[in-house]
């Protein structure tokens, strides 16, 4: 069944060389048009499976935020229709539909109702937007006085506190904290496996190769290419980094970046704070803590390139436990598990018998290769004595960690960073 069908789209908009040649045409409807079209989108196609994410990529000035307005019909086609099943929700410009002056909760019963929620339903979810947002008191204060960020935040709360069919979102995570935008790809996944559609709009190509089975390439407001999201990324940077006008500029972004985390040599990042963790067990332990260190014992989330990493789990036990199994994951903000581990088949541990309050340091000595960003960790404790799996406690994103870009930094693009070595043999003519 299809969510949306974009048929023969296109948008122009007017463009007049004066006030008074507007004021002429209005005027005097009969005579020759006094204005120009600035073509934004032309001739666009599109269909999307209920269920489907699918990525939108292209540069600034390409389309995309025109395309995704006009479907959730905040903008009107020139030419070309728009049919979409479902209650929609979007997460457009920063802040749009807010006012300024009313408080956070004031915005939140207007926006709710914009996107098609009764008032009962948005005081029903109210305490949970709040919970999501996280911006504690500043809920009852004007917006004007957010950051782009607490801005973001209740924006996105309020979009999806209750699961949309179709769920719009144009670059506005970018804007977020690591912990926040990790808090927000787990509940689209969630809304994913749920049936709901998405249209993700990002300038992040590896975001799309996650989280998108198809995706749509736009330059200068036609389709240059679509279908499945890895060709289709691909596509795009042919486009970006093959001596494309675009080139300079990204080159000079990426360049400003690792300016940035190279200079920032702390150990501890006290930014770096999970907000989306949830935990389960059936409460025979507890992990108390989870830390991580250096390799000589000090605290730190901030790690050099290929530094070794010292993950602690501090676990305190309830019961007398035998044979279990330790186990750690470690997932990039979007929820992609890059490195987990477990020790289930190693005698050392299985032996291993636990009485009732005592407390116990699990430490893993990690090799890392992991490609400069951030990421959050998983730690659980595991019974395997039976015939399905039972977990005594596990926290799911409790901890993150950031690897910074240096002189060791070798990957360009990925997700695991390796020694590499390039070298250049000459043939005999």
């Amino acid at each position: 069944m299809t969510a949306i069908r974009v048929t023969g789209l296109s948008k122009a908009y007017r463009y007049y060389p004066s006030e008074w040649a507007r004021l002429k045409e209005w005027l005097l409807p009969g005579q020759r048009p006094r204005h120009s079209l600035a073509w934004v989108l032309q001739d666009i196609n599109l269909d999307v499976p209920r269920g489907e994410a699918v990525g939108i990529l292209g540069v600034n000035g390409a389309g995309k935020s025109t395309l995704l307005k006009i479907i959730t019909g905040t903008t009107q086609p020139t030419s070309g229709e728009v049919q979409a099943e479902g209650r929609i929700a979007a997460l457009l410009e920063l802040g749009m539909g807010f006012h300024p002056d009313f408080t956070g909760r004031q915005n939140v019963v207007m926006a709710g109702q914009l996107q098609g929620l009764t008032p009962d339903q948005v005081e029903q979810q109210m305490a949970g937007i709040e919970a999501f947002a996280g911006i504690g008191d500043y809920i009852d204060h004007p917006v004007r006085v957010y950051s782009s960020g607490m801005q973001v935040r209740l924006a996105f709360a309020v979009a999806t506190a209750i699961r949309p069919e179709i769920l719009i979102v144009d670059e506005a995570l970018s804007v977020g904290d690591a912990a926040f935008q990790r808090k927000c790809y787990r509940r689209i996944n969630d809304y994913i496996e749920q049936g709901t559609t998405l249209l993700f709009c990002t300038h992040d190509i590896d975001a799309v190769r996650r989280l998108c089975s198809t995706a749509l390439f736009l330059r200068e407001g036609h389709v240059a290419a679509s279908g499945p999201a890895r060709g289709v990324c691909d596509a795009y940077e042919r486009y970006l980094f093959g001596g494309s006008e675009h080139q300079g500029s990204v080159a000079s972004e990426t360049s400003a970046q690792a300016q940035s985390d190279t200079s920032d040599s702390e150990r501890l990042d006290p930014e770096l704070q999970p907000d989306c963790e949830t935990s389960y067990g059936d409460g025979r332990a507890t992990i108390r803590s989870i830390t991580m260190e250096d390799t000589n014992g000090q605290p730190a989330n901030v790690f050099a390139s290929r530094e070794s990493i010292v993950l602690r789990v501090e676990i305190e036990w309830h019961e007398r436990v035998s044979n279990v199994v330790f186990a750690f994951m470690i997932k990039t903000r979007e929820g992609l598990g890059l490195y987990g581990l477990d020790t289930a088949g190693d005698d050392a541990f299985a032996q291993r018998t636990f009485e009732a309050g005592t407390r116990v340091s699990v430490r893993y000595h990690i090799g890392n290769a992991f490609a400069p960003g951030v990421y959050y960790v998983n730690a659980g404790i595991r019974d395997d004595n039976s015939e399905t799996e039972t977990f005594l406690h596990r926290r799911l994103d409790a901890h993150l960690f950031r690897v910074r870009e240096d002189a060791n930094t070798t990957v360009k693009s990925g997700l695991i960073n390796v020694p590499a070595e390039v070298t250049i043999e000459e043939s005999p003519s």
